[in-house]
């Protein structure tokens, strides 16, 4: 058995405020190198949480021979790259979602990361919140019956702004835009919960605001991936559902309070998960919500107080022991073959805006 876990941390803009937090938090795992695209923003992080080693070359941190985990938090234009490489280093893997750009790049990660043999998951951290852990087991408790329909309701304002500078997230091309961020982590709320694949997708994709200058400058380029996203689901069979069917709302330019909430709707009642992992349930027929008491869970220093918070702290510790007991799997983590039909999915989603219809899948 393993003493300690050594961990590369690639990239430091989502990672700064969650798994370099989350991870140094534990006994037995140790953030050892970290890299970004700007050495700058390597270094002043190395600085920040007391790293060893940092860089601009993410080649650099994988080929260490002290670290056993690369966690990935790049644009997802560079998910592949770096998974294959990692795992041509018999690294275990923590990609950052969505998976990768399309679904041949994911079928690749995936069939590599089995030759190999390691732990290969997806940061779906929301799976671990102590909130969506107690609905998850209500509704295999037969708590609101069969699922009829659910719904998904994420908004978030930052992206209204115009002044907000040009980054990759107004680019096609290395995978902004807020149906993978974002509809990335409703499918697979869906998938999980209801244990059932998506049947049919139909999607509606906009942007709101096309143009955005470029940062420190008075350049303007041309905003190319969606700040709003909206689709109609359908799903395959499950003894848990009953003919069901979803909406999905999601905006990056709602004004108002932030909010990400997942509803389903049963023969005997229903569950509402809110963004902290509070869950609220009502019977059939009732005019309220109750909400259901439990403790939300902790986060380490340095992380916002908050449901991605929670389920990566706990996500985190999972993932440590895994690795402390040389195992290659995480129960109830979301693995890269999820991630394969997770990105099924979005690239149907993106097919139907584009074709302006329906698109089947074919499932069970």
């Amino acid at each position: 058995m393993k003493k300690s876990i050594g961990i590369g941390i690639i990239g430091t803009g989502f990672a700064r405020r969650t798994q370099i937090p989350a991870f140094q938090d534990l006994e037995n795992a140790k953030v050892v190198s970290v890299a970004s695209g700007s050495f700058g923003n390597a270094e002043s992080t190395a600085k920040e949480f007391g790293i060893e080693h940092f860089t601009d070359d993410w080649r650099e941190t994988v080929t260490r021979k002290d670290l056993d985990l690369i966690c990935i938090t790049t644009p997802p234009d560079l998910h592949h790259e770096i998974t294959l490489f990692a795992l041509n280093h018999n690294k275990h893997i923590l990609c950052e979602k969505p998976m990768a750009m399309d679904i041949g790049e994911a079928l690749e990660m995936t069939q590599h990361a089995k030759e190999k043999g390691v732990l290969a998951l997806i940061d779906h951290e929301l799976r671990f919140t102590n909130g969506r852990m107690k609905a998850f087991k209500m509704i295999r408790e037969g708590k609101i019956g069969k699922i009829l329909h659910s719904k998904y309701h994420f908004c978030n304002s930052m992206r209204g702004d115009p002044n907000l500078p040009w980054t990759w997230w107004s680019d096609k091309t290395q995978g902004g835009g807020t149906l993978g961020a974002i509809g990335s982590h409703a499918i697979d709320t869906f998938r999980w919960f209801l244990d059932a694949e998506i049947a049919e997708v139909t999607c509606r994709m906009n942007t709101h605001t096309k143009l955005r200058l470029m940062k420190n400058s008075d350049k303007a380029r041309e905003v190319t991936t969606d700040d709003e996203a909206l689709m109609i689901l359908k799903f395959g069979k499950s003894d848990l559902i009953s003919n069901a069917t979803a909406i999905v709302s999601l905006s990056m330019i709602e004004a108002g309070n932030y909010r990400n909430t997942v509803e389903f709707f049963g023969t005997k009642g229903a569950l509402r998960i809110e963004d902290g992992g509070e869950v609220f349930f009502a019977e059939t027929k009732e005019a309220k919500w109750t909400q259901v008491n439990f403790d939300l869970g902790k986060v380490a220093d340095g992380m916002q107080i908050g449901g991605w918070s929670r389920g990566f702290v706990n996500l985190s510790e999972k993932i440590i022991e895994a690795l402390l007991e040389e195992k290659a799997d995480v129960e109830n983590a979301a693995t890269f073959d999820d991630g394969v039909q997770i990105q099924r999915v979005l690239d149907a989603a993106r097919e139907s805006d584009k074709l302006l219809k329906t698109i089947s899948l074919q499932v069970q």
